[in-house]
């Protein structure tokens, strides 16, 4: 859905070819989220469809200018207006991972969230670095500011994550920690035989 609706916002701007959407797409977000051509005219294509945009000028899909509508001026006016909606969040790998790892045998958790815990750490890193390269160029436009919010989405999250991981490290220490309740020892069934020194022994009989 978001792409639909980031090329709506950049038609709001005028009409676009759509390799130049494509273009400044990832100009916008730094090229965070990389947009195949064929995405890109395929959601061109259900955007025509549903009435949002118009394609303009002639020529083939490739060769098409594409101007956005009333309808669809007011289709992206609501999606600027509404939150995004977090009751149903996306599936997330490492959440599933580590899910499916507790309790399947032979898995180390634990060696999992470490080589996480390094990757994020490595990846946060990156992100500012490159956060420090555009400050130190004195971001001014539009484009420029946009890929800072971007970038700073990205740290944040990066380090949401790594605190994620050092709970779910401690949790699982917790866990190892605490004794394990001792289960008490089967009793035998109620008309089990007694072993034959505790049977009573038979008296003899009568004296004559």
């Amino acid at each position: 859905m978001s792409i639909r609706y980031g090329l709506l916002a950049l038609l709001e701007q005028g009409p676009r070819y759509g390799s130049q959407l494509r273009t400044e797409f990832e100009t916008r977000t730094g090229a965070t989220w990389p947009l195949n051509i064929g995405q890109v005219y395929t959601t061109l294509g259900r955007l025509e469809r549903d009435g949002l945009i118009v394609p303009e000028g002639g020529g083939d899909a490739k060769q098409q200018l594409y101007a956005i509508t009333d309808e669809g001026r007011r289709e992206l006016g609501d999606w600027f207006s509404q939150p995004v909606d977090r009751t149903q969040p996306s599936r997330d790998e490492l959440a599933i991972k580590l899910a499916m790892a507790v309790g399947t045998p032979g898995v180390d958790v634990a060696r999992i969230i470490q080589a996480q815990r390094r990757h994020t750490l490595a990846a946060m890193q990156d992100y500012t670095r490159l956060k420090a390269r555009a400050l130190a160029a004195e971001p001014e436009s539009g484009d420029d500011i946009a890929w800072l919010l971007v970038l700073e989405q990205l740290i944040f999250f990066a380090e949401a994550e790594s605190r994620w991981l050092d709970h779910c490290e401690s949790r699982l220490l917790r866990l190892a920690a605490r004794p394990r309740p001792v289960e008490p020892a089967p009793r035998p069934p109620a008309d089990a035989q007694a072993p034959a020194d505790d049977r009573p022994k038979a008296r003899g009989g009568t004296s004559s």
